[in-house]
């Protein structure tokens, strides 16, 4: 018999006047939703990974069926491999509002063969966005499956990539700069042509001799507060990401990110002078 693909959501339950919060098994049927192109998405190995398709006709997409307020989500992609250029393979969470909307994004952008493969990372929070830094990663994404993770609490937003922190959004909103805070978010993924943008600004168009195009998912882990739910759990002091390591990154952790920073960083939004002569002012917080 085949094994079901496992995933860990949250359930939230109440014990006394305590909310705590706890991770069961469930399939990808249960707690995940094919949003777009039901046919360009398969289970394979068994049903222990996924297979996103992206050809001439269509891309696909899937999200969760729940939001989650606060608390970690990650999941193993291994990325479109030889000349992807023009595809953007994309996990986000994302409060699904019409005008003020919350978003925190990884986008993969594709590249040519032999280039290295850039990661895009952004931020919205209350409708700003606009926030964009670019990673070029240093291994070979598309090889074999990798760890990706948004950590969102009260204090900030980690991004990391296999434990590097990549990025990190503070909440300075005692200074007027807007946090994600108060808007649930699903989890969403897809895969998309969109060579107008991508690669090298849109000058690397996509290759549709070499579709189709596949990237692949495994090892899904949602740890938060599900919404609709106990209203106290996203303010739970006890919820393990609220915890005292997680308010700011360890020294361990800081060197990993300057690491990154200095090593592969390519743009940031920040220093961006032709679209901030004045940088946002969250540019000049630290980690």
């Amino acid at each position: 018999m085949a094994k079901s693909f496992v995933l860990l959501p949250i359930v939230v339950v109440m014990i006394s006047s305590l909310v705590v919060v706890l991770a069961r098994p469930a399939t990808f049927q249960d707690d995940f939703q094919v949003t777009w192109s039901d046919n360009h998405l398969k289970q394979i190995e068994g049903g222990r990974a996924i297979q996103l398709i992206l050809d001439q006709y269509a891309g696909c997409g899937f999200a969760s069926k729940y939001k989650y307020l606060y608390g970690r989500v990650s999941m193993k992609i291994k990325l479109v491999a030889g000349d992807s250029a023009g595809t953007v393979t994309a996990f986000y969470m994302n409060s699904d509002t019409d005008n003020i909307r919350d978003e925190l994004d990884f986008e993969f952008l594709g590249n040519r063969s032999g280039q290295p493969y850039t990661v895009q990372t952004n931020v919205y929070a209350r409708g700003v966005g606009n926030r964009e830094q670019r990673v070029n990663l240093w291994f070979d994404p598309s090889a074999d499956y990798h760890l990706y993770s948004i950590m969102w609490n009260h204090d900030q937003v980690v991004f990391s990539v296999d434990d590097y922190p990549i990025r990190v959004y503070k909440n300075s909103e005692a200074k007027g700069i807007p946090f994600p805070k108060s808007q649930p978010m699903g989890v969403f993924s897809t895969l998309w042509e969109a060579d107008d943008w991508a690669t090298r600004g849109g000058l690397e168009k996509i290759d549709w001799s070499k579709a189709p195009f596949y990237a692949y998912y495994k090892d899904f882990d949602i740890e938060g507060c599900v919404v609709p739910g106990p209203s106290a759990c996203a303010n739970n002091p006890s919820n393990w990401w609220e915890g005292p390591s997680y308010k700011q990154l360890s020294a361990a952790q800081i060197a990993k990110y300057n690491w990154v920073k200095r090593n592969y960083m390519i743009y940031d939004y920040c220093t961006d002078k032709s679209r901030y002569p004045v940088a946002p002012p969250e540019c000049a917080i630290g980690v």
